[in-house]
């Protein structure tokens, strides 16, 4: 009604000036243009008013609709997902990979009890170097909040979060070898210390569920954790791990009435070794079980991926804390891993915080140029890994060149495994003769500047305390064999290897029942100690085959302005024209990808076997090797039928082999020896007296 008037009023003032005559006075003129301001200006207030509530309703109404519609939408997915559950097979990514593969074969737990296998020895599992979790139960005030929690394995969540305060932690201290002030890291305990490494990454978890199948239970099974940075006999100084493992064996044996299966992994089976002349050693060195206790005790030892006679990588680790992935990380981004990145200097800190744990020392290659060959043989030579298979006449020498280069019968430069270490290519194939007579020669060095400086800060590591004279000595020595590495660690790492001498030997004992090797720096070499005197211990070496593992490797020296960095790294630009398939600076032979197989078999296949020096009591020894099968798709992870180093865990044939054991089999039932590679080729080769 209002808008009416209005509109009347308008209409009526409109006819009234129409009316008038152009001589009005201005007054007028400006009354009419003041009524028409202010009606514009009230219409203009109505038509808000009328908007602002129209919209006020359609508002009210939408948000009941979309909570209605929310509902809706709630429901229904529930309900097409109930379906979906009910109508789809409950393992979908199974369903998917059984209809592109075929039908999957039964977990071998679940075959072993069709087969009326059961349970019966109580299992150990000692884990190796590195898969086992470490946790946090005192620190500094860095780590606030961290109590008990992972600092290794897991998520590894805190590496990211705060890497220097982490990296303190991790560290040993570089004099004792034991904890620094104020720190105390602890081994994860029960299953779960090392079932996973990381978040769907298995270790032991899938032979811990087939063992489940058969009928184990967690009062059956013991993961046998400790603290795998420091020395074994420190293991049980400052945690008592030996003496827990002695313990947990003896209560399990009593409680179930039959001997132990002991499983060990990686560097584990030399832990194992340690443990095995500890617990019958007089205290206050050893346990004190007397010399019948391991007879008494154990069943079998089930070694998996064992780096017996050590592995090469361990000393190009320590040595310029790197190896194969590392180096090729180096060559694809030049200077990033060196340089500070984000306050972070990568490989220096890698180094600083290795050399503290001592255990990395135990898997130095043992038994010098007996084993692994010198400057002129080693047991591989002649191996082509682009076939995988070797041929007698393939590693001899047909002809030499000038500058004494030798070359194969296949036409290519030869490959010399026993040169641990040769900087540049043409030292690793050069003709011993040849480099003997330049090292007549003195060499001047070029530069005798003082590397060490305080600019370094806490990424200081020892190669600060050489010389530029010191780095060229080095690497004018040109090659290295296995008897040369120790030499050259004491150099370039005194600490590490001071501490390292009063706990490992890496050589071979001419009587190794000599009253001499008692003591527990010898106990990990099996080189340098016997089996326990237990004739019914069956030892099992269980290790994969069928992929390139690294054998030696190729170096040079890289100078640099900054003090800080590492002098010595692996030449990535080596590469691919030998039959011992040289790809990035490093020369490979069979193996699991980490163990060569020489050291992982060797030991079962001829010092082991039957009575000899090193097996006085005789145990039976088996080496039972799997050849590797990568898997066929994505679709089935890590593969059942793996021989990689830890990818091994979950092959299917291994665990099959492992559940029989446990459930009472000898090793002659299980099938003994089964070997693919050369290694029986490569034992006759060394010379060692049994």
């Amino acid at each position: 009604m209002s808008t009416a008037i209005r509109r009347k009023g308008s209409k009526q003032v409109e006819d009234e000036g129409t009316a008038v005559s152009s001589g009005h006075s201005n007054k007028e003129e400006k009354l009419k243009d003041s009524d028409s301001e202010s009606t514009k200006a009230e219409k203009e207030k109505q038509v808000k008013k009328h908007k602002k509530s129209k919209k006020s309703k359609v508002s009210a109404w939408g948000c009941i609709d979309s909570c209605c519609w929310l509902v809706g939408y709630i429901c229904v997915t529930w309900w097409i997902l109930v379906v979906l559950y009910n109508a789809l097979p409950h393992s979908l990514p199974q369903y998917v990979t059984e209809r592109i593969t075929g039908p999957l074969p039964d977990p071998p737990g679940v075959t072993m009890k069709k087969e009326g296998l059961t349970a019966k020895h109580p299992v150990v599992f000692v884990p190796g170097i590195v898969t086992g979790g470490l946790e946090l139960w005192e620190g500094k005030a860095c780590a606030d909040g961290l109590f008990r929690k992972r600092l290794w394995g897991g998520t590894f969540g805190e590496i990211y979060k705060r890497p220097r305060c982490w990296m303190e932690h991790m560290s040993l201290d570089n004099e004792t070898g034991l904890d620094p002030e104020g720190i105390r890291v602890r081994p994860v305990s029960g299953l779960v210390a090392a079932d996973y490494f990381a978040p769907g990454y298995f270790v032991w978890a899938v032979l811990i569920e087939n063992l489940a199948r058969i009928g184990y239970e967690e009062k059956s099974m013991y993961m046998a954790a400790y603290d795998w940075r420091l020395t074994f006999q420190n293991t049980e100084v400052r945690d008592q791990s030996l003496s827990r493992l002695k313990n947990q064996i003896e209560s399990m044996v009593q409680t179930s009435g039959h001997k132990a299966v002991v499983i060990p992994h990686s560097m584990g089976s030399l832990y194992f070794m340690h443990f095995l002349k500890w617990v019958e050693a007089p205290t206050p060195m050893g346990g004190g079980g007397g010399p019948d206790w391991v007879a008494r005790h154990i069943k079998a030892n089930m070694n998996i991926a064992g780096p017996f006679l050590g592995v090469p990588k361990a000393f190009a680790g320590i040595f310029s804390a790197e190896a194969k992935d590392i180096a090729v990380a180096r060559a694809i981004a030049p200077g990033v891993l060196d340089n500070d990145i984000f306050g972070l200097q990568t490989i220096q800190y890698i180094m600083k915080v290795t050399r503290t744990w001592d255990s990395c020392l135990s898997m130095l290659p043992k038994g010098g140029t007996t084993i692994w060959g010198n400057a002129s043989w080693s047991p591989e030579e002649g191996y082509d890994c682009s076939t995988k298979k070797s041929n007698e006449t393939d590693g001899a020498v047909k002809e030499q060149t000038e500058s004494g280069l030798q070359i194969g019968s296949h036409g290519k430069p030869a490959a010399h495994y026993g040169r641990m270490v040769a900087f540049g290519k043409e030292a690793a194939a050069t003709s011993y003769e040849v480099i003997a007579e330049r090292k007549k020669e003195v060499k001047a060095p070029t530069n005798t500047t003082l590397r060490n400086t305080t600019a370094c800060g806490d990424v200081w590591t020892e190669y600060q305390e050489l010389t530029w004279e010191d780095v060229e000595d080095i690497a004018n020595r040109e090659i290295f064999n296995a008897d040369d590495l120790a030499e050259v660690l004491r150099k370039v790492a005194p600490k590490l290897m001071a501490r390292g001498d009063e706990n490992w030997s890496f050589d071979i004992a001419d009587d190794p029942s000599d009253k001499k090797y008692d003591h527990y720096r010898y106990w990990a070499n099996p080189l340098e100690t016997t089996l326990p005197n237990a004739p019914d211990m069956e030892v099992y070496c269980l290790y994969g085959v069928g992929i390139p593992t690294e054998r030696s490797y190729i170096y040079k020296v890289s100078p640099s302005s900054d003090n800080c960095y590492i002098p010595f790294r692996i030449d990535t630009s080596a590469d691919g024209d030998s039959e011992g398939c040289l790809k990035g600076g490093v020369q490979f032979v069979d193996g699991d990808e980490t163990v060569p197989a020489l050291s992982a078999g060797y030991v079962c296949h001829a010092p082991w076997k039957g009575k000899t020096k090193f097996n006085p009591g005789g145990s039976p020894s088996y080496v039972r090797e799997y050849k590797h099968a990568p898997p066929a798709n994505l679709l089935e992870g890590r593969g059942t039928q793996s021989g990689s180093h830890v990818d091994i865990m979950g092959n299917f044939a291994l665990i099959e082999d492992i559940l029989k054991v446990a459930a009472g089999w000898t090793g002659d039932k299980v099938g003994g020896d089964r070997i693919y590679s050369d290694l029986p080729k490569w034992s006759e080769r060394i010379k060692l007296k049994l």
